[in-house]
């Protein structure tokens, strides 16, 4: 059965990638959550998706310029700000503590397409490893040259490419740089293209499926895990099968 993961938390009704959506997706009953990790300028892990945090919050210029001190004074409620209080950009830290005891299976996406932020596969790691996550992650990214580095790092965690082009025999590219997962852009998974997937024996997780006749396209076509800001909406469609 196919798996609903709720896309920067839950993210059609709460602020994005901060700890009221991840716990509102929880609240949800959504089998995972995907995020998106970056780096401060003091070298800590922190959950946004822009390089730049003007807009989500209210501050202005690159998440690298500033501190983890500075940068948690923003609010990062873009979309709701007065309606759920403050809420801070969240840490991996923070997170990882959260879901340690859950059974939540987390796609963190390594934000290093932009900026490569050299140093974060380790840490991400290390905090993988600390928080004894490692058959709960599945690591994604659209800068591929990232994830082989992290695959050299710790072999033994599930992997896969990131991709909003089509590719064409993404299966075969997959499988010969020994990823489990490919991640596609789901309008870009036509018959032929999830067949050859399959042929490989790959894991198709898919972003991001937000109405009820896109996600019943994708359960049909029999997809892993389908990615939608609206978790609610595309567990129900889910049990309705």
């Amino acid at each position: 059965m196919s798996k609903i993961f709720a896309h920067r938390g839950y993210s059609g009704k709460y602020p994005e990638n901060t700890m009221l959506a991840f716990r509102k997706a929880v609240e949800a009953g959504a089998d995972g959550i995907e995020l998106d990790v970056q780096l401060t300028r003091d070298g800590e892990v922190v959950i946004i998706h822009d390089e730049l945090v003007d807009r989500t919050t209210n501050g202005k210029g690159r998440v690298n310029n500033y501190t983890l001190e500075e940068l948690r004074k923003l609010d990062a409620s873009a979309g709701y700000v007065g309606v759920y209080g403050v809420n801070p950009i969240p840490t991996f830290r923070e997170y990882c503590e959260y879901v340690k005891d859950l059974p939540i299976v987390t796609n963190i996406e390594m934000k290093t397409g932009v900026l490569e932020y050299l140093g974060i596969e380790e840490k991400v790691l290390n905090m993988i490893h600390e928080f004894h996550l490692e058959d709960r992650v599945v690591i994604s990214s659209f800068n591929h040259f990232t994830i082989k580095r992290m695959m050299a790092m710790e072999p033994e965690l599930k992997y896969g490419f990131l991709s909003e082009t089509w590719i064409i025999n993404a299966g075969k590219y997959c499988h010969e740089q020994g990823v489990d997962c490919y991640h596609p852009l789901f309008r870009n998974l036509i018959p032929s293209v999830v067949d050859e997937l399959k042929s490989y024996g790959l894991e198709i997780n898919t972003y991001t499926v937000n109405t009820p006749e896109d996600v019943q396209d994708m359960l049909d076509k029999g997809i892993d895990i389908i990615i939608s800001n609206f978790p609610e909406m595309a567990l129900e469609v889910r049990e309705k099968q």
